[in-house]
């Protein structure tokens, strides 16, 4: 792997199809017969450092329309910390399902499970039939995994019958030396960002994309007021970004001063400390509050000057669904993924159907959305928000970090690359939006 990495440090691109695959590379991983080493634990007691390892495993085979990307950095997303705490469901039950649909899907059912579902790095080898890309490339990638054998995902990738989370329900992700990804998980590294800050948006800032401005999800337009939870988080973030460059109107809901300050200095003047103002949208384990949905509504209504919100961007899931129903406007919509804090959602269904809002399911981005949103990034409109990275050796720590709230935006992983700040390929457009890269950097 060194003779790799000192190419690609050395800027020697064009040597990297002729430098041999690695029959083995390190990797960040489950085992397969850890995966009861938890039970019987509450969420709160299960700790990732345990469960994850870090181990040398067998480069996988590279299969048609496939490639194999030198990992030079990665990042953690709220999957992983599922996958090391083995909840909702272990992800080996993932494996074993798409093991069984082809001879080439076979080579993920193994006993390790190799995580991570974001990369920035270079183009190793690609597979026949990959016309697009070729080894030297400089990529990121994104997690949508699809076999496209079903005419349904022919419209919307998403809808593919097997479509699956890449890192997460299969394996060889990105948390890695090495990744094997579908061809068409590809996009162009954005020059202007080092290693680490390119692996850092793929699967949120997507997946907000979708979410917040696709017509696959809220269709946000100019003027929208719109509720973002978690605004200063890695999720969040990116929704926040968008809110602003798109003309709607974000009211950032953060749990700390410290993560007000963070959307403040995003360019959002709307935020609500919901830890400060002492919210309590649950009186018990089983009993919501319906006045405490009030007050956040009279709150919300205060910062904007009488307006309801049009779009309540939701990802805590059970902790604030009952809230976020209540309060969206007649009309409005309630766009939802992830479920952080709880998959069982509660509300009053008489503030939904009486005022005829709607609910709407969202889950990562297809392709286009994906090309759009690293394209943003790209261009300097969104900026990566990172907050933290770690050598791989410390990846446990970095679950913990985002398991249990401590970070702000992402918190990176290197795995190839050396040190921080390498990877800088357009040092003017760097200087150009510097200004805003060190302020989202220092989220």
């Amino acid at each position: 792997m060194f003779e790799i990495r000192d190419a690609i440090l050395a800027d020697q691109l064009t040597d990297i199809a002729g430098l041999p695959v690695p029959e083995s590379y390190r990797a960040v991983l489950v085992r397969k017969d850890e995966q009861d080493m938890f039970a019987g634990l509450s969420a709160n007691e299960k700790d990732p450092r345990k469960s994850l390892h870090v181990e040398e495993v067998a480069t996988p085979e590279l299969g048609p329309g496939e490639a194999v990307v030198a990992v030079m950095a990665s990042s953690v997303n709220y999957n992983t910390v599922w996958t090391s705490i083995f909840e909702p469901v272990s992800t080996f039950g993932f494996l074993e399902r798409y093991g069984r649909l082809h001879d080439l899907a076979r080579r993920h059912d193994l006993p390790y499970h190799v995580v991570g579902s974001d990369l920035a790095g270079v183009v190793l080898r690609v597979g026949p039939g990959v016309n697009r890309w070729k080894p030297g490339d400089e990529v990121v990638a994104h997690c949508l995994s699809v076999e496209l054998e079903d005419p349904a995902g022919h419209d919307d990738t998403m809808m593919d019958p097997q479509q699956r989370i890449w890192g997460f329900e299969t394996n060889f992700g990105g948390l890695a030396e090495l990744a094997l990804v579908k061809s068409n998980q590809l996009l162009p590294k954005p020059a202007h960002l080092t290693w680490e800050e390119a692996a850092a948006p793929g699967l949120v800032n997507s997946t907000a994309y979708r979410q917040l401005v696709s017509r696959n999800g809220a269709g946000m337009k100019q003027g929208d007021v719109v509720l973002i939870w978690g605004a200063s988080g890695g999720l969040g973030s990116y929704a926040t970004q968008m809110a602003l460059n798109g003309g709607a109107i974000p009211v950032c809901v953060v749990s700390s001063p410290e993560k007000a300050a963070i959307v403040r200095r995003m360019g959002a003047e709307l935020v609500i400390d919901r830890s400060a103002e002492g919210y309590r949208f649950w009186r018990d384990e089983d009993t919501q509050d319906p006045r405490e949905w009030q007050r956040f509504g009279k709150r919300i209504r205060e910062l904007t000057g009488g307006d309801d919100v049009d779009i309540v961007f939701e990802h805590p899931g059970r902790e604030t669904f009952g809230a976020s129903v209540y309060v969206a406007k007649k009309g409005g919509t309630i766009v939802t993924c992830a479920s952080t804090s709880g998959f069982l959602h509660q509300y009053d269904n008489r503030y939904l159907w009486m005022n005829l809002k709607r609910i709407v399911g969202s889950h990562f981005a297809n392709y286009k959305e994906a090309w759009e949103a690293n394209r943003l990034i790209d261009r300097g409109l969104v900026h990566p928000t990172l907050s933290k990275v770690y050598p791989m050796d410390q990846v446990g720590q970095a679950v913990c970090d985002v398991k249990n709230n401590c970070h702000q935006g992402k918190v990176g992983v290197l795995t190839l690359a050396p040190t921080e700040g390498l990877g800088v390929k357009d040092a003017e457009k760097r200087e150009k939006h510097l200004t805003a890269i060190n302020r989202f950097r220092g989220v």
